[in-house]
């Protein structure tokens, strides 16, 4: 019995050390799970329930991926949104923002286009100054006789011969008293009318001073404005290139700022054509005036050769008839 008892207690032994052996196996295998360590071989259902608690750790890790990826998201969207969120593409940014020689031909255009509009206003004036003058001077000698009552005639109210019409005036009695004694009228009315020509070239280029300008800004400003876009759009093909994209966004500012050099030429040239063409117009109407006013001076300067013929023939006769009654 003694053995039998011995035997009995052996066994229980046993099977305490290998229940405890196999729960410390066991914990060491899993060391991260939540449940405490197994204290007694009587708990075998809670160590046959621990592998259960560990079912939320994937809901865990879904829980923490989520942020992680919305937090990915979040730091995504700037890199979408940022072509939106470039500066506004107005005139004064485009022209900022353009390449130093793209500015310098929108700056040359700009004053092209001061200078045409400075001459348009300054020609228009000078124009219909120059017009109602020379009218009026016509108006003022149509009734005069001679060369001496016509220069009084434009000079009775001011004191002052001005004028183109006053300039042909004067070089027709210049050219009169230089040929005091010469018989011949034809040479000089000849010399006159020679003498009328250079004073009608003088003003012609008077007049159409700025015009030369006008047609140079017509003509050129397109083609100045086309190679400043030119410039542009080699300047944005090389940023597209560095860049690696062809988003519209990303293209579409270069390009319209290299276009807005082509829309300032044909700005500075559009009205320069315009203006030129109308001056043209009313310049031919001013030259024909002047023209008008050289016939009236050759006129009265071939009255007063006629006139001062006569009376030297009339002198002529009187005294050989004087001296034939003697």
């Amino acid at each position: 019995m003694a053995a039998l008892r011995i035997f009995t207690k052996s066994l229980i032994v046993l099977a305490i050390v290998s229940l405890a052996s196999a729960a410390l196996a066991q914990q060491r295998a899993a060391p991260a799970a939540p449940q405490p360590a197994v204290q007694s071989p009587l708990v075998a259902a809670p160590v046959a329930q621990a592998p259960a608690p560990a079912t939320p750790a994937p809901q865990a890790a879904s829980n923490s991926a989520e942020p992680a990826a919305a937090s990915a998201d979040d730091a995504a969207r700037p890199l979408k949104s940022t072509p939106p969120a470039l500066r506004e593409l107005s005139l004064w940014s485009m022209f900022l923002s353009a390449d130093v020689l793209v500015k310098a031909v929108m700056i040359g255009l700009a004053f092209a286009s001061l200078a045409t509009w400075t001459i348009f206003i300054a020609k228009m004036i000078e124009l219909a100054a120059a017009q109602r003058k020379l009218r009026s001077a016509l108006d003022k000698i149509g009734e005069s006789r001679s060369l001496a009552e016509a220069q009084f005639a434009l000079g009775a109210k001011s004191g002052t011969t001005t004028g183109v019409l006053s300039a042909f005036l004067a070089a027709a009695m210049r050219e009169a008293r230089l040929s005091a004694g010469i018989s011949s009228d034809s040479g000089i009315k000849e010399r006159a009318a020679s003498s009328f020509a250079e004073i009608s070239r003088a003003e012609a280029r008077r007049i159409r001073l700025g015009m030369g300008l006008l047609a140079t800004i017509g003509a050129t400003s397109p083609f100045v404005g086309l190679f400043g876009t030119v410039w542009g759009i080699m300047n944005s093909f090389i940023g597209i290139s560095k860049a690696q994209t062809t988003n519209l966004a990303v293209v579409a500012p270069g390009i319209a700022e290299a276009l807005l050099a082509t829309a300032i030429g044909l700005v500075a040239a559009i009205p320069a054509v315009i203006i030129y063409n109308h001056f043209a117009r009313v310049t031919k109407t001013y030259l024909e005036l002047v023209g008008r006013a050289s016939g009236a001076a050759a006129r009265l300067l071939s009255r007063d050769l006629d006139r001062t013929h006569v009376n030297s023939l009339g002198g002529s006769l009187g005294g050989a008839h004087s001296r034939a009654a003697e």
